[in-house]
């Protein structure tokens, strides 16, 4: 039998939906498994408009792992320079590169467990591309807005986002695990905005804990 918090979720799948109407998916512009491990790097603590701006010169310009593996982090510092902490992004891009080039046969690896293995990639880089890039359902990537949209729904009371991921995985639909992270991402940025939570415009606001705080 469904607990109140998995009929909620399959209720706010659907509503979520037919509100972004299309395929829910990343905002990150890539095309192969590498460029969105590299954009998705990119994009910690940066917006995922920021990284669209850099990555097509960047991806141009290092056409393939092995040209990344063999640049000096200093120079592919100054190419990302414009995303936040570029210098330690930069050192795991290079460092990553190398290792995939190395270790798995110059293919990004298709499981979480040696996707974590990669500097700089924790576990929602790791699922963001197992999704997006390999249509794998490993888990549930947690931003920033995914772990403020889950509290607010009342589906965690957790600010790790390991825990939060636990919890979500507990009560979604493993089919739709890459989704529901998507779209909570999208909700979170047109409506349930950190500054203000916009209840009058929001589609979930009937069945919302948060609604009237």
């Amino acid at each position: 039998m469904a607990t109140d918090k998995q009929e909620r979720v399959g209720i706010i799948l659907k509503r979520l939906k037919k509100e972004y109407s299309g395929k829910p998916k990343t905002a990150l512009a890539f095309q192969t498994p590498f460029e969105l491990l590299v954009a998705t790097i990119l994009s910690a603590q940066t917006t995922d408009v920021q990284v669209n701006k850099v990555t097509p010169a960047l991806f141009k310009k290092y056409r393939t792992i092995r040209s990344f593996a063999d640049t000096p982090a200093e120079k592919l510092a100054q190419d990302v320079r414009s995303v936040n902490f570029f210098n330690n992004k930069a050192k795991n891009i290079r460092k990553t590169a190398a290792m995939i080039m190395d270790a798995f046969g110059g293919a990004v690896p298709q499981t979480m467990e040696e996707l974590v293995t990669l500097p700089g990639v924790a576990r929602k880089t790791a699922n963001i591309v197992l999704h997006s890039a390999f249509g794998i359902e490993s888990g549930i990537a947690v931003d920033t807005h995914v772990k403020r949209v889950a509290y607010l729904l009342g589906f965690t009371k957790h600010t790790d986002p390991v825990k939060i991921e636990q919890d979500l995985m507990a009560i979604t639909p493993k089919k739709e695990w890459g989704n529901l992270s998507h779209l909570l991402i999208y909700h979170g940025r047109a409506v349930c905005q950190a500054r203000k939570q916009l209840h009058d415009a929001c589609v979930l606001r009937d069945i919302c804990p948060s609604r009237n705080k």
